[in-house]
Formats: structure tokens, C-alpha cells, sequence
């Protein structure tokens, strides 16, 4: 069937923490957003389809995960990604940010240091900070425009205290979609060192074309050993309320303690829909996942056109992958507090700040342009109209 992502559909007052959680975070009423990771279209409609039917049978008691449910997976990642999983290698958590956190304190001890590989997605340093672990950055290169892995600088930062490096592949909030070359040799440096690898790979359905996305784990049998992948259909078909994820761990003794700490948490049970909507997603949602993919990739392109046209000042990194879009904003000048109130009290549109990235995002900011594009547009002109304003401003300085 052909889906219409131009159609807005109204989200305030339906307890959107996209929408209607705007003044609260933001402290401004008013604000378009664009920041979260959280699209504004609905969801397959097989997908949809698995919801009511669940709903309409009426019993909503405690959901076991049937074969047909791993079946899914299972299919989708030996058809999407040649990567045959087995049954038993699949674990349950209530999102992949929970489990860096139950992976963080299954894995390693207080003390204990976690490489992230910044600018990164922030939850990455919530998960070792919050868990009294300590935190190395290992930033990325950023020349012309293009984001690489620093891999030498990676091998001067570990130590014997550096326990497990926590990978996001494709990288968020740039937009890389690693390739399997850089990921090998990412792979050897850590295996070497033994140092766990936790890939997260949320963003991976979401690739464009003439990219390939690599399952870390996939790379070689001696990789999968020592990797565990985070998984979920929650960024790819916008069923992240849902609150249902995969991690995967082939190696049977990291599965069993992974699973001893769901067990202890008293983590094992799963959301009745969660389960119906991922099953269905993979198994029906693929043509839905190809026009949505076409359909951003044809906003980032207007995106990137409307700034080099409008906004020069700002410019696109452009992603190979996702939703997300990385904007440098460096050349306005600004310290972070000052393109922060730009953002909010001038263009009136909520994006996430790049300094909550880690080193290496400051002067950056990630928008969301899994939107209409009637949206898109009404965010650019807010942005654009903005910039404008504060260069007429400074020039009269």
C-alpha cells in the first residue's frame, strides 16, 4: 500500500512527551518541536492492525514471547543484514537505554572505566555516571564536514581499568553509518584488550541508499563472542511507547548473567502490545519502512538546499542514516547558553543542544526531521527568521 507522510496529525493532548511535554523541558510555550527521537508519522498499518486485534480480544494479563515472535527477528536479520540469530541469543529489555544501564552494572564494576566515542548520544553517559563508573572519551574526527573514528587515540586511552566500550552504530547524533572496515578495526583493538563491546543498534533499519549497515556481532564468530547488540523496532517503525527491545548475546555465559540481572530486577515480563507490534512490524512493515526512508531522505535533502540557500551560516552534516540531523552552528558565534535562547525564545523551535553530546558538540545542535514536510518547513522559516535576527542585531554591535 502507499503511505501518505505529508498528513499532519495532531498530537497535542494525547500525553506526547514530544508535544505536550514542551513547556515543562523547554521552560517556553509555543516551541515547534524537534528534538526527541520520536516520529510524527503512524506506524505500519499491519502494525496498527496487531494492536486492535490484541485489544479487542479484552484479556491483558501477563504476555509470554512466542516462537513466532523470535521467528520474526530472526528473519529479519538474516534478510536485512545476513546475520544468522539464533533463538536463544535473544533477551528481552524494556528499551535499549534501559539495557546499557542492566549491561553497565551486569559487566562492570564501580570504578570500572567505559569508553564512548563522543559527540554520542547522552544516555551513554548517564548509563556509567549513574552507575559510578567512569567515563573515557574517545572523540571523534571531525574534518571537512565528515565524522571518523580516532582509533589511535583509542589505543593511548585504555588501560587495564577499561572494562567495555559502548559503540553506536550508526552513529547518533552524526549520522555515520560505520563501515564494516572501520568496525573491524574498532573490533581488534577491543578483542586485544579484552574489553566488551556493547553495539547499539537502534538506528540501523533506517539507513539510505548506497549504505550498508554491519551487525558489529556479524563481522566474525570471534566478534560475536565478545558483543552484545541492542536492538529494537521502536526508532524504525515509531513504536518506542511500546517499550519493547532485543539484546542480543550470542555468547552463552554473558547471556546468562545479562539474564540473572533481568531476573533479579524482576525484568522478564513484556508489555501485551509491545509484543504483537514487533512481531507484525517485521514481519509485515517493510514496505512501510521503504517509503519512509525515501520520504526523509527527500527532507534531508530539502533541508540541506534551504540552508545552503537560506541559512549558509549553518551548515548540514549530512547523515547517512536515520532522521536525526546534526547542524553546525558554529559560525553564529554563540557560546552554548547564547544558541540555546536563540533557539528557544527567537526561532521558537525545541531542538536538542550539542553540548549535551560530550566533547566535541559544542555549537552543535540535532534536529528531528521525521516530520511532515509542512512541518520542516514551518521549522526552517522559524530558524531562518531567527539567524537573520541575530545578525542584524550583532552588526549594529
Amino acid at each position: 500500500m502507499k503511505y501518505n507522510f505529508d498528513i499532519e496529525i495532531n498530537r497535542h493532548d494525547t500525553a506526547s512527551a514530544k508535544w505536550d511535554e514542551i513547556e515543562n523541558l523547554f521552560g517556553e510555550k509555543n516551541l515547534l518541536p524537534m528534538w526527541v527521537a520520536d516520529m510524527d508519522f503512524q506506524s505500519p498499518a499491519p502494525v496498527i492492525e496487531a494492536i486492535i486485534k490484541k485489544a479487542e480480544h479484552g484479556i491483558f494479563g501477563y504476555t509470554t514471547r512466542p516462537d513466532s515472535y523470535y521467528r520474526a527477528i530472526i528473519d529479519w536479520m538474516q534478510e536485512r543484514y545476513n546475520w544468522s540469530v539464533q533463538k536463544e541469543w535473544i533477551c528481552y529489555s524494556p528499551g535499549v537505554v534501559p539495557a546499557l544501564n542492566y549491561l553497565v552494572q551486569t559487566f562492570t564494576n564501580p570504578g570500572d572505566k567505559i569508553v564512548i566515542q563522543p559527540p554520542v548520544y547522552y544516555p551513554f553517559t548517564n548509563a556509567i555516571v549513574n552507575n559510578n563508573r567512569q567515563v573515557v572519551y574517545n572523540q571523534l574526527k571531525h574534518e571537512n564536514g565528515n565524522y571518523s573514528m580516532d582509533l589511535e587515540d583509542l589505543r593511548n586511552r585504555i588501560n587495564e581499568n577499561v572494562k567495555m566500550l559502548i559503540l553506536c552504530n550508526p552513529h547518533n547524533p552524526s549520522g555515520r553509518v560505520w563501515t564494516k572496515e572501520e568496525l573491524t578495526e574498532l573490533g581488534k583493538i577491543c578483542i586485544e584488550n579484552n574489553i566488551l563491546i556493547v553495539s547499539d543498534e537502534i538506528h540501523c533499519d533506517l539507513v539510505f541508499k548506497g549504505k550498508t549497515h554491519t551487525v558489529f556481532a556479524s563481522i566474525s564468530e570471534e566478534f560475536a563472542e565478545h558483543t552484545i547488540v541492542c536492538t529494537a523496532p521502536s526508532k524504525t517503525f515509531n513504536l518506542a511507547g511500546l517499550q519493547t527491545s532485543n539484546i542480543i548475546i550470542p555468547n552463552q555465559k554473558l547471556r546468562d548473567e545479562f539474564n540473572a540481572t533481568m531476573n533479579r530486577l524482576s525484568l522478564r515480563h513484556t508489555n501485551t502490545f509491545g509484543i504483537a507490534a514487533t512481531e507484525s512490524a517485521y514481519r509485515f512493515g517493510g514496505e512501510w519502512l521503504e517509503q519512509v526512508v525515501y520520504y526523509i531522505e527527500k527532507n534531508l535533502n530539502y533541508l540541506s538546499e534551504y540552508m545552503e540557500n537560506n541559512i549558509k551560516e549553518i551548515k548540514v552534516i549530512k547523515p547517512e542514516a536515520s532522521y536525526l540531523v546534526w547542524l553546525d552552528c558554529r559560525e553564529l558565534g554563540l557560546d552554548k547558553e547564547g544558541l540555546q535562547q536563540l533557539m528557544l525564545k527567537h526561532a521558537n523551535v525545541a531542538f536538542n543542544q550539542g553540548y549535551t553530546y560530550g566533547p566535541g558538540g559544542e555549537g552543535f545542535i540535532r534536529m528531528n526531521i521525521g516530520c511532515p514536510r509542512s512541518i520542516l518547513e514551518e521549522g526552517l522559516k522559524r530558524l531562518e527568521k531567527a539567524v537573520k535576527s541575530h545578525q542584524g542585531t550583532a552588526a549594529k554591535i
